[in-house]
């Protein structure tokens, strides 16, 4: 091995190593990031909401079981494709999470945020101008005969388990890879499956604001921001009781792999 060889090391090597490389909170590029998060939450949006959308128009040829994981196999696929530009984060309460962790600057936040509310909404207004209102055009809304509190609590509940899952698999650098895509989407999944009915597994604050704004009904909303963002700060109270202090390789998770091109 040659001194030049020797001496290079990947982003992931020096972060783990305890020293970030040059560029990792350089700006230069954060319109890439930015872009990548409008980008993927509008999938994930469009094939959340859409779901619902989609059965109610074809006759119920999406069942129920369709309808909750597709979101789950979604996220799967934008963190193979997406989780070293961004991070993935494609939810407010995952890029609270982080900061709130320590592994994301807090300046940053507004900025994927706004990209999130961007793809989100643009996902909302892409079903509307296709199908109509159809299935209030994927709305989460609270099920038959449950309370808002009820919700609420469902939401957290929710929430805190994706939070943990995400953070946990972040924590050992594997969030931008097959590990934590397989327990993200796995987990996103499962909740759909036996907590739908309760709450329609929203655990994330653009994915019910988005199809509630464009149907213009917001009375529900404040379940479905409220419930996921104190889900994620108990997870991250959760995570540091379970592992202490950040680590390097959960900030390499948070904030994509800083190795830029062009």
């Amino acid at each position: 091995m040659t001194k030049a060889q020797s001496g290079k090391f990947t982003s992931e090597q020096l972060m783990l190593r305890g020293s970030p490389p040059p560029d990792f909170l350089e700006f230069a590029h954060e319109w890439r990031r930015l872009f990548s998060e409008a980008w993927g939450t509008f999938l994930l949006v469009v094939v959340a909401a859409g779901a619902a959308v989609v059965g109610a128009r074809s006759g119920g040829e999406i069942t129920p079981g369709m309808k909750v994981a597709a979101p789950g196999l979604m996220v799967m696929a934008i963190i193979y494709f997406m989780g070293t530009v961004s991070g993935a984060h494609l939810n407010p309460a995952v890029t609270l999470a982080f900061a709130a962790r320590r592994n994301f600057p807090w300046r940053r936040v507004p900025g994927y945020i706004g990209a999130q509310l961007v793809g989100g909404i643009a996902a909302a207004s892409f079903l509307r101008a296709m199908f109509g209102t159809a299935a209030l055009l994927g709305a989460t809304t609270p099920g038959s005969g449950v309370s808002d509190v009820k919700a609420l609590a469902m939401e957290i509940l929710l929430t805190t388990g994706l939070v943990s899952t995400i953070l946990g698999t972040a924590s050992g650098a594997r969030n931008i890879g097959s590990n934590g895509a397989l327990a993200i989407g796995g987990y996103i999944a499962l909740a759909g499956f036996w907590a739908s009915p309760i709450s329609g597994a929203s655990m994330n604050p653009v994915r019910s604001f988005a199809p509630d704004l464009m149907r213009g009904d917001l009375s529900t909303t404040w379940i479905y921001v409220a419930g996921p963002l104190l889900g994620a700060l108990i997870a991250v109270g959760f995570e540091w009781v379970l592992k202490g202090n950040a680590t390097a390789a959960g900030t390499i998770a948070a904030q994509g792999d800083h190795q830029e091109t062009g």
